[in-house]
């Protein structure tokens, strides 16, 4: 069973204007302490405002996963969710500063995010957990070496295997699905545009290739009723009118004929090639 948790409406002044720290700090124990106290709807009004004057933190958290695949709006949302369950669950017997417990909290829910929610073709999980670290670890080697770090500088840096740390970088286009309509060339020809298609052409010479010797193998008579049959798209009926016989008769001959050319064309297949 499934527990809906609702994240509480933003008031413009609190969005607009958040509280200093230390007044934000302060606020939040008064209201924690106060519905401590109460049961109710009076307690979730409580806790309903202490959720408010901590939104700002959320969305600073939130912010720090930007520009990264997912939009700014639903990186918000789970932050703002993660950050609901926190006062929830917060004890204010265990310390009087709620973001100690819930930052840890938002970060974590966050990060299960992109883990769950931003792959397109998900890797296993120790390459996920790496790719932030080796991130970050490029562009402080970048700065420190004057270049581009290798491969195994990475490794050491970040201190995991040369082979895990090669696949999370090949596997970094992942995260990411390009669009078939997005141009990839001088043209403007978009990248649907120059996949492969099917080509009928093939299967038809293919089809010619392997029935042709077994066509001629047959009697006059047999290629007169496949030529009936496919190149004139003759019904079995117009066929039987045709030669004087039954459509039963019809069907009976097209029958034997499928097989001598399924026969001659197994025994064209199994023969060795010269």
């Amino acid at each position: 069973m499934s527990i809906a948790v609702a994240v509480p409406t933003i008031p413009t002044s609190y969005a607009e204007q958040p509280l200093p720290s230390d007044q934000r700090k302060a606020r939040t124990a008064e209201l924690l302490a106060e519905a401590r106290q109460v049961e109710g709807p009076e307690r979730d009004a409580l806790l309903e405002q202490a959720i408010v004057i901590n939104i700002p933190v959320a969305r600073s958290l939130a912010a720090r996963y930007r520009n990264r695949g997912q939009s700014q709006d639903e990186l918000e949302q789970v932050a703002c969710l993660a950050l609901t369950r926190a006062v929830q669950a917060f004890d204010p017997e265990r310390g009087d500063d709620l973001l100690v417990f819930a930052v840890p909290t938002i970060l974590g829910e966050l990060k299960r995010h992109f883990r769950s929610a931003s792959w397109a073709v998900r890797p296993p999980r120790r390459v996920q957990e790496i790719r932030p670290r080796l991130t970050a670890a490029e562009a402080e080697l970048t700065q420190a070496l004057g270049r581009p770090p290798t491969v195994r500088e990475l490794a050491e840096e970040v201190d995991a295997p040369f082979e895990e740390v090669e696949e999370a970088l090949a596997c970094g286009d992942l995260a990411h699905a390009s669009s078939l309509d997005e141009p990839v060339s001088e043209t403007g020809s978009s990248l649907g545009e120059l996949l492969p298609t099917e080509d009928l052409g093939f299967e038809h010479s293919e089809a010619v290739v392997l029935l042709g010797p077994a066509c001629r193998q047959l009697k006059e008579r047999d290629r007169k009723i496949l030529r009936m049959r496919f190149y004139d798209q003759m019904t079995q009926q117009q066929i039987a009118d045709e030669l004087g016989v039954t459509q039963v008769q019809v069907s009976r001959l097209l029958q034997r004929i499928f097989t001598d050319l399924r026969r001659a064309v197994a025994g064209s297949s199994a023969a060795p090639a010269a």
